[in-house]
């Protein structure tokens, strides 16, 4: 079987997993600190999450220590939080988990310019020191895409040879490189990790946009890409995601076709390689992926997910909603992929007004029965304004949740109602 498969930065659906960010102009070393602590909070939420649901490949948001690679924070954040960061660390550590970081478009080694190379360096060093502190080894990569062509592809490649030089040990040691969707495809990215002995990431999705005509097959590229990883940089690690075809080339899907997933994954299944999932129902998809490959002997952990999808499949469609519930009364176990093809074909669908109202008072009638009868008075006024056009979904949905915090409904509050 292939190795982990993981997702990137945020978790849906996960409480106290909303990371906090600030402007410049507010950035006082006070606040900083106060956000660096929240945010290392959630880290540590997302990571509990992680091992709780088998998730052993994560990618940790490179906001995680607020201008953390600028001059803006100046605080010494990696003292200052130091045991926390080894607590994080250890948890990641002792579950086997492998994590990565992937600064954004704005850090590029290649630029002409000295400034923005400057900055590329200093961010890298950034992501390098975040590891280092959280005290996971090499195995666990920074990622980074080549950069611009500038007018000139060869030149662009040579100074991305040269400031890769230039780069400290502690960076060098963990940075892996990855083709992208408009400028270096994976065939150039192979010849410059040949060159530098640096493992390549293989983006699925990158490559159907900006293809090189050498090879056609994934599995092919898969096999060159394996080549550059060593024993010292742990399992080979891909990128797979699915393109959103009502949006623009490269755009990432809403969700994971666990149909198309699975055809992909019979051709490497017997291949020791990480998948980084990129799309944006992020864990969800994660999670889906992990239960389809595993084949649970019970139907556990599908009654499990079935509680917290079950409302948002009701809203979306009453009539998938009892076909998945039809599937765990007939006490046979349940095909992984049936179920979530109910799920998929369910949440694509258009919300109506009917079925909105019907999956609120659904959840009103089983866990807000005895509340006071003035929020019953309040949630009846939401629902006749929103039937007759003078509320929107998201305020009826608001309020529920609200209630759900007070009342302290878990059950409401970890389902994903409220993300759809």
């Amino acid at each position: 079987m292939a190795g982990r498969i993981g997702y990137a930065c945020k978790a849906l659906g996960v409480p106290q997993t909303a990371q906090k960010s600030c402007i410049v102009k507010n950035a006082t070393d006070e606040l900083l600190i106060k956000i660096t602590e929240h945010n290392l909070d959630v880290l540590e939420n997302m990571i509990d999450y992680n091992i709780e649901n088998n998730i052993k490949l994560f990618r940790i948001s490179s906001g995680v220590i607020p201008f953390g690679s600028s001059s803006v924070n100046s605080t010494p954040w990696q003292d200052i939080f130091k045991e926390r960061l080894l607590q994080i660390g250890n948890k990641i550590n002792s579950s086997g988990m492998r994590v990565s970081m992937h600064p954004g478009q704005y850090t590029v080694l290649n630029s002409p310019s000295d400034f923005t190379v400057k900055n590329a360096a200093a961010d890298l060093d950034y992501h390098a020191d975040v590891l280092n502190s959280l005290n996971v080894d090499d195995k666990n990569k920074i990622i980074l895409h080549i950069g611009g062509i500038y007018g000139d592809k060869k030149q662009a490649v040579l100074r991305f040879y040269e400031q890769y030089k230039r780069l400290t040990e502690s960076i060098r040691k963990r940075l892996v490189i990855e083709n992208d969707d408009r400028n270096y495809t994976i065939e150039d990215v192979l010849e410059i990790g040949e060159k530098l002995n640096i493992p390549v990431v293989f983006d699925t999705l990158h490559n159907k946009i900006n293809p090189s005509n050498k090879f056609t097959k994934d599995l092919k590229w898969i096999e060159e890409c394996a080549k550059t990883w060593q024993y010292k940089d742990g399992p080979q690690k891909i990128h797979y995601s699915q393109q959103d075809y009502s949006k623009k080339a490269g755009a990432h899907s809403n969700t994971i076709s666990i149909v198309e997933f699975m055809k992909f994954y019979e051709n490497i299944i017997n291949r020791d390689l990480d998948i980084m999932l990129e799309v944006k129902d992020k864990n969800l998809s994660a999670v889906k992926c992990i239960n389809c490959i595993n084949k649970s002997d019970t139907n556990s952990e599908f009654e499990k997910e079935w509680g917290k999808y079950k409302f948002a499949v009701l809203e979306k469609s009453p009539e998938i909603f009892k076909e998945i519930s039809d599937m765990f009364k007939s006490k046979e176990n349940i095909n992984p992929i049936e179920f979530y093809k109910f799920i998929e074909s369910a949440l694509a669908k258009n919300n109506t007004s009917k079925n909105s109202m019907n999956a609120a008072k659904c959840i009103w009638k089983y866990y807000f029965n005895s509340v006071p009868e003035y929020e019953e008075t309040i949630f009846n006024k939401k629902i006749n304004e929103y039937k007759n056009g003078n509320l929107s979904l998201t305020a009826v949905k608001n309020f529920l949740y609200r209630l759900s915090i007070k009342y302290k409904e878990d059950i409401i509050l970890n389902s994903y109602y409220f993300i759809f």
